[in-house]
């Protein structure tokens, strides 16, 4: 995400990139979603949740567009190296300045039209080479582009830390709070607790969330500090226990409305709840940012936007009966913002380890994942600030890049641990950013280069089925439109308080 090219590493087939999509996009989001739809209305959001879906699977196909774009312009890069060091050995006379143009525009100025477009070929535009968000901003924007894609990643990967920092000690107060005040089966059963509560003797449950914060802090911000890769079996052990908890929770909800001991009543629409709905929806749906890692390392990619459509499909399909067994479950008032914690009542379950894995079941996830996005964060940081051929002291790399990583969204969860509103607002706008605006630009982008350099009849093969630029228009559009809602929705909201 910080740029540049990478290994594209093993290759997979299809099939398997598309478990590797659905993992990825279906996390945390999800286990908000559900008070979510409880606040907006069923029908309100269902209509909102599909067509936010569309959104982003026409989203998705800009981004494979521009990966393809951007094989293309890397693989006629060197292709006229090549050619110019060849003219070179024979004395031809070319120029350096010819192959190194810094842009595609002026290169195509410089380039005999019916040269650049026999090198249009379809396979020139293959996705071989893992081209990074970054990378692709890079190539396609000018340098304020560049800088605003840049603060749009490190605000999201903020907004995903501070909910990560969160969703973890909220989790283990809830469940041991629980425990230590004699009432083990009480999470999730309706009773409302205030943070002035007590939790252990004198410790009240809100300094029992910040104990936990600081332990969390102290546990896993290190990592931040070093690099970390997250391991093929902690994956494998993640995936597992992400959907072993996730189909235990669709289970126990159909039996308990199967049995007529379901409690919810929802209504069909509350406007009041959309722009929480909004962001949390856009959150669940998020993955533009990570395509370069999935779609590269794929066999055959001739029918990928078919595959992606598919994922789309069956992860509107999982999240709808994730949503509506909840609130069909379980009264309005008795959502948790973490689903899970809803699971830890004993009328529910009786079964204490299914009680105590589900409550504690984000723990274990979020945590592995905490030191992987405060790493790609702080590398963003540094390649924002970075300048060619210039190297950091080593109090600045080691330390103080680490600690503008590791800090605010520590800062924002000691002072809220409102999951709902963390996901919405990180959703609403960091989300809303690289899930409509930077995709819809790179698309625009991409195919004004590609034109250029190749010429106006080359085709890339991996065009989105969303050709037309009136699409382009519309997401930028509803992406704007976004920004004025969700912020006058927010006005609104604090006027009347």
């Amino acid at each position: 995400m910080a740029g540049g090219i990478t290994d594209t590493g093993e290759l997979y087939s299809p099939y398997v990139g598309l478990v590797y999509m659905f993992n990825l996009i279906v996390g945390t989001g999800a286990l908000t979603m559900p008070k979510a739809f409880a606040t907006a209305g069923w029908l309100v959001s269902l209509i909102l949740l599909m067509f936010l879906g569309f959104m982003s699977y026409m989203t998705t196909t800009f981004v494979v567009e521009a990966m393809a774009a951007a094989n293309a312009q890397l693989r006629w890069k060197r292709m006229e190296k090549r050619k110019d060091d060849e003219d070179e050995d024979s004395s031809s006379g070319v120029s350096d300045s010819d192959v190194l143009l810094p842009d595609g525009y002026e290169r195509a100025e410089t380039r005999p039209i019916l040269s650049v477009q026999r090198r249009g070929s379809p396979h020139i535009f293959e996705i071989t080479e893992r081209v990074e968000m970054g990378q692709m901003a890079s190539m396609f924007f000018n340098k304020v582009g560049v800088n605003l894609f840049y603060f749009c990643i490190i605000i999201y990967l903020y907004g995903d830390l501070a909910i990560y920092a969160a969703a973890v000690p909220v989790s283990l107060m809830q469940v041991t709070c629980s425990v230590t005040g004699n009432h083990s089966c009480s999470v999730g059963d309706g009773t409302k607790y205030n943070d002035t509560d007590k939790c252990w003797g004198p410790i009240r449950r809100i300094d029992a969330y910040r104990l936990y914060l600081a332990a969390f802090t102290l546990l896993l911000g290190p990592f931040t500090f070093f690099n970390v890769q997250k391991t093929k079996y902690l994956q494998i052990m993640t995936s597992l226990m992400r959907w072993i908890a996730f189909i235990l929770m669709i289970i126990l909800a159909l039996i308990r409305i199967s049995r007529g001991q379901a409690e919810g009543h929802p209504s069909m629409a509350q406007l009041s709840g959309i722009r929480n709905l909004f962001g949390v929806c856009v959150y669940s749906f998020m993955c533009q940012h990570s395509l370069p890692s999935l779609i590269t390392p794929i066999s055959k990619k001739k029918h990928v936007n078919k595959l992606v459509l598919l994922d789309y499909i069956l992860i509107l399909a999982f999240y709808s009966l994730l949503s509506f067994t909840a609130i069909y479950c379980f009264r309005n008032d008795t959502l948790m913002d973490m689903y899970t914690l809803n699971f830890t009542n004993c009328e529910i379950i009786n079964v204490a380890f299914i009680r105590y894995f589900l409550g504690l079941f984000p723990v274990f996830t979020i945590s592995t994942n905490f030191p992987i996005i405060a790493v790609t964060l702080r590398n963003n940081w540094k390649t924002l600030f970075h300048r060619e051929g210039g190297t950091y002291p080593w109090v600045v790399d080691r330390i103080v890049f680490p600690a503008i990583t590791l800090i605010p969204p520590v800062l924002v969860a000691f002072c809220t641990h409102d999951l709902e509103s963390l996901v919405g607002i990180t959703g609403a706008y960091a989300g809303n950013g690289i899930q409509y605006l930077i995709p819809a630009f790179l698309a625009y982008c991409s195919r004004k280069d590609t034109q250029l350099v190749f010429g106006s009849g080359t085709v890339n093969k991996h065009l989105s089925p969303f050709r037309h630029t009136f699409w382009i228009v519309f997401v930028l559009i509803w992406g704007f439109s976004c920004f004025v809602f969700v912020t006058a929705n927010i006005v609104l909201s604090e006027s009347k308080l």
